[in-house]
């Protein structure tokens, strides 16, 4: 790995407004490094020309120069194919769509191009963001540095492959039920599903009754994140559900987490099916919020298990999105992708109304827990990555997993809306990342971030990365 990708982002961003880095030798650095390990990795899907991104941070070098830097000037940036940049192709990971050029940039993008950041190119993702498995037919596979044979996760794989293993970095990330914060996981990054609304969306993707997905960061620490959020949250007129700024610095605020807090430390949700060192090193990071002064309690049962109505709630949105190339172009689909669409044909009135009332009763429960407690904790992905083609796991350690399976500890706070994040607790027996999920109240991102800044200081894991 190059000693300069290894370091954060906010090191990286010091030393270009210092003149002690150059654009574009950092430029040069990242595609270097790209064309280095595409061919295992493969973390990115389509790249800009390389004249083009030279000349870019030629003029990001200028800008600095003459003291007009902007916070991101001359960072190179993955984006996630799921999300536009102006002029590069969105294909979702989907055949049909490996010629959908986008016209404009998405909200979250363009927040970046103000920062000075410089958009390289795409980043690898299941078909349509569909599996917590980086693979489709277009792009092939995408695997985890630390261990080539398995996957970084999804749906986001590609940008959290890209960022483990010191390819780029910067990379957008998004989560519509653990997307973000399992690959992050997978990997041993830093990730956060922001509070619904934090990051706007727009356009196609917003209006949807499936409201879980959200854009936020994937990246090498906590004060990398906070740093993404301090630039991209804000309202947009685009979004009717975004929030307004909050009015705070997420970074600035990294250390106030305030004394004695009341954490619950959730093991299983009532539900999950943990693989059980997995279980042991998310305890045994629970635990280090104690060494730092605070109360964990460990709470007993959890809410509903939504991944039946999460999965049918999606797959219904996605048929009604993709159901004009059906029948004629299914063969392009994806076997387990066209398996999944037709969940969405089971979806009547009662059906709906079944699914609202089991949602409503996840947010009296989540209500309810934080009246009592100001942050909860569980694992993040309930077992090891699994192989780089798949499958998930069915069964862990002779138990069946439940229908939400990845998504166990995950899926919920996308169904709430609450700010979740994952910071890398520990290894597993095979020495693989294992990370912790830290969720707050709704709208209190600034307290995810704070935990999980607190807890990295006291377990710097995040400091080792695979040598790939």
């Amino acid at each position: 790995m190059s000693e300069l990708l290894a370091r954060p982002l906010t090191e990286i961003a010091g030393l270009l407004a210092r003149r002690e880095l150059s654009p574009v030798e950092l430029m040069r650095t990242v595609l270097a490094r790209i064309a280095a390990t595409n061919p295992t990795l493969g973390a990115f899907v389509a790249l800009r020309e390389e004249d083009e991104l030279v000349a870019d941070a030629r003029r990001a070098a200028e800008r600095i120069a003459a003291g007009r830097g902007r916070p991101l000037e001359g960072i190179p940036f993955g984006v996630k194919d799921l999300e536009d940049v102006a002029g590069l192709v969105t294909s979702h990971g989907s055949l049909p769509f490996r010629e959908n050029r986008a016209e404009r940039s998405s909200v979250q993008v363009e927040r970046l191009l103000l920062a000075g950041a410089i958009p390289v190119g795409k980043t690898n993702t299941p078909e349509f963001g569909y599996t917590a498995i980086t693979k489709n037919l277009l792009f092939g596979v995408t695997r985890n540095p630390w261990d080539l044979e398995r996957t970084p996760g999804g749906s986001s794989g590609g940008s959290a492959a890209a960022i483990a293993a010191g390819v780029i970095p910067l990379a957008t990330a998004s989560d519509g039920g653990g997307s973000i914060r399992l690959p992050a996981s997978f990997t041993g990054c830093f990730g956060l599903k922001p509070s619904y609304g934090r990051v706007p969306h727009e356009g196609g993707s917003l209006w949807v009754m499936d409201d879980t997905s959200v854009v936020g960061p994937l990246t090498r620490g906590v004060e990398d994140a906070a740093l993404l959020l301090d630039l991209t949250a804000g309202a947009h007129p685009l979004d009717p559900n975004s929030l307004p700024h909050p009015g705070i610095s997420y970074r600035g605020t990294l250390r106030d987490l305030p004394a004695a807090a009341r954490i619950a430390f959730a093991p299983d949700l009532g539900y999950a099916v943990v693989q059980s060192d997995v279980a042991r090193v998310a305890a045994q990071a629970a635990r280090a919020f104690e060494e730092l002064g605070h109360s964990v309690e460990e709470l007993p049962g959890g809410p509903p298990e939504l991944g039946t109505e999460w999965g049918i709630v999606g797959a219904f949105e996605l048929l009604a999105r993709l159901g004009s190339l059906l029948p004629e172009r299914e063969h392009e689909l994806g076997r387990a992708f066209r398996r999944g669409l037709e969940f969405g044909r089971f979806v009547t009135p009662d059906l709906w109304g079944r699914m609202r009332a089991r949602r409503e009763e996840l947010n009296r429960w989540c209500a309810e827990l934080f009246l009592r407690y100001d942050l909860l904790l569980t694992p993040t992905a309930p077992f090891d990555p699994p192989p780089a083609k798949g499958p998930l796991p069915q069964v862990t350690e002779g138990r069946s997993q439940p229908v939400a399976g990845a998504g166990s500890f995950t899926i919920p706070f996308n169904l709430s809306w609450h700010p979740a994040a994952t910071v890398r607790a520990g290894f597993s027996d095979a020495g693989l990342p294992v990370g912790l999920q830290i969720v707050g109240p709704r709208h209190r991102d600034d307290r995810v971030l704070q935990a999980a800044f607190a807890f990295e200081q006291a377990r710097p894991w995040h400091n080792r990365w695979p040598a790939t």
